[in-house]
């Protein structure tokens, strides 16, 4: 048993040893593409005086990466519009809206000298939200800054490119009104699921 143990340790170590190892050396560029799936946090808020639910999303992500020392980059993620239906009460159609999150991070790319390279990046993220609209009156999300933070994992698959899973957090709070009256805060801090291919240039 301990001899094939140690065969196996030894097989895994030989594949990874002989995979592509992604090398991010100072003055690199990464490109991304990919999906990320947008989950908000349970409890979004009272707005109205009403307990909110904000629905989750999928869509499209992209990120730009350039490294100013080896393995330290700061990036930018981008995406397509992710679109929420906001719900009051547990059965109250309060409306929908759309919003872009935009975020800069710092990120550490740790050198496993494997395909295999973990990371960890924080950052500050700005949500734009647009196309509200609601059945009760003029809905309106106010734009919102906050704490962006992630970890994510890199598999080499060529010289050149990764595939990438990683989970990011974002602190997003926006003040919300209808009708132009304020009706409360909602409070979305999701979670964001995102798996990419990564091109290094």
């Amino acid at each position: 048993m301990t001899k094939k143990l140690a065969a196996l340790t030894l097989s895994t170590a030989l594949v990874a040893l002989a995979s592509p190892v992604l090398a991010q050396n100072q003055g690199d560029w990464t490109v991304g593409i990919g999906a990320g799936y947008l989950e908000p946090k349970s409890d979004n808020g009272t707005l109205a005086g009403l307990d909110a639910e904000v629905d989750s999303d999928v869509s499209a992500i992209f990120t730009v990466e350039y490294f100013v020392r080896d393995n330290l980059g700061i990036e930018l993620l981008a995406a397509t519009p992710f679109s929420h239906e906001v719900t009051l009460g547990g059965s109250v159609d309060a409306g929908s809206l759309k919003h872009l999150p935009p975020t800069l991070s710092l990120n550490y790319h740790f050198d496993t000298g494997t395909a295999w390279k973990p990371y960890v990046g924080a950052g500050i993220n700005y949500t734009i939200f647009f196309d509200e609209s609601s059945a009760l009156g003029d809905l309106e999300l106010d734009n919102s800054v906050g704490l962006a933070l992630q970890a994510g994992l890199d598999y080499a698959i060529t010289e050149q490119g990764a595939v990438r899973l990683n989970v990011r957090w974002f602190d997003i709070d926006s003040d919300v009104s209808l009708d132009g009256a304020d009706i409360g805060e909602a409070e979305i801090d999701p979670w964001l699921i995102g798996v990419s291919y990564v091109h290094r240039f």
